[in-house]
């Protein structure tokens, strides 16, 4: 693997009580610093910018839900991105922001300027770091999620591997909690999982494991592998690289 897209969803971020797990995510750029002393390019698509906002700022008055999304994603965002400056700056990695839109994806000249910005930063050693632009994206402009952003930055840049960072180790033949469920380990292009996966969202983001599931589905179409594993687990990212056979974690093999 030469270039991995890598997202990192709001419930691997944030702890039971919503606030930012900063533990967690020095954990995480530890790992995507030893990915970058392998000779992999690595995008982050990370969500938790609403999360942070949430928990730094105090509104005494009753917002609407898209006045929320746009106040908590604007003071939040800073507070993110100064975050992964300062931990990624312990290992002399630059970081870029890239805050993107739906429309940015169509066909066009934004697309092919998204695509050349981000190159140019991996081409210069710069970690792009990717989000949606909560404050402008309302109703129709929004993704669906982060998980469908990232599956399009993947194909973008035609990335080696995409990995979703979720918070249980994959997709399960049954409910995750019953002790006689197995994870699906390998998902062959065309295979139906659809009798496994619930419509359910995630408790700090907006998506779920259905989501998931359709992002990797896309994906795999376009020849991109894409693992689902548990980004709560320690060193997840390096296992999945060196340890792949002992990690837990579902993979759906790209088309040839």
């Amino acid at each position: 693997m030469k270039r991995i897209v890598v997202k990192v969803g709001s419930n691997v971020l944030t702890r039971k009580d919503g606030k930012l797990d900063v533990t967690r995510m020095s954990a995480l750029v530890d790992q995507i610093a030893g990915l970058r002393r392998q000779g992999i390019e690595v995008i982050l698509v990370s969500s938790g910018a609403v999360a942070c906002g949430r928990r730094e700022l105090v509104v005494d008055h009753s917002l609407d839900s898209v006045e929320q999304r746009q106040l908590f994603s604007a003071v939040g965002q800073v507070k993110l991105v100064g975050l992964y400056y300062d931990l990624f700056r312990e290992f002399g990695i630059h970081v870029g922001q890239v805050l993107t839109m739906k429309e940015n994806f169509q066909p066009g000249e934004q697309y092919q300027n998204q695509r050349a910005c981000m190159t140019v930063m991996l081409e210069n050693d710069v970690l792009p770091i990717v989000n949606e632009n909560d404050t402008v994206s309302v109703t129709e402009l929004m993704f669906t999620d982060n998980d469908e952003l990232s599956g399009l930055i993947a194909q973008m840049m035609k990335a080696d591997t995409l990995i979703l960072l979720s918070n249980i180790d994959g997709i399960y033949d049954g409910h995750p909690d019953d002790p006689s469920s197995r994870i699906i380990p390998e998902v062959a292009p065309g295979r139906d999982l659809s009798q496994y996966i619930k419509e359910e969202k995630s408790a700090f983001g907006r998506g779920g494991m259905h989501s998931k599931y359709t992002t990797a589905q896309k994906v795999q179409q376009a020849g991109i592998r894409v693992i689902i594993a548990n980004g709560e687990r320690e060193n997840i990212l390096l296992d999945l690289m060196e340890h792949k056979d002992q990690t837990p974690h579902t993979e759906f093999t790209p088309c040839n």
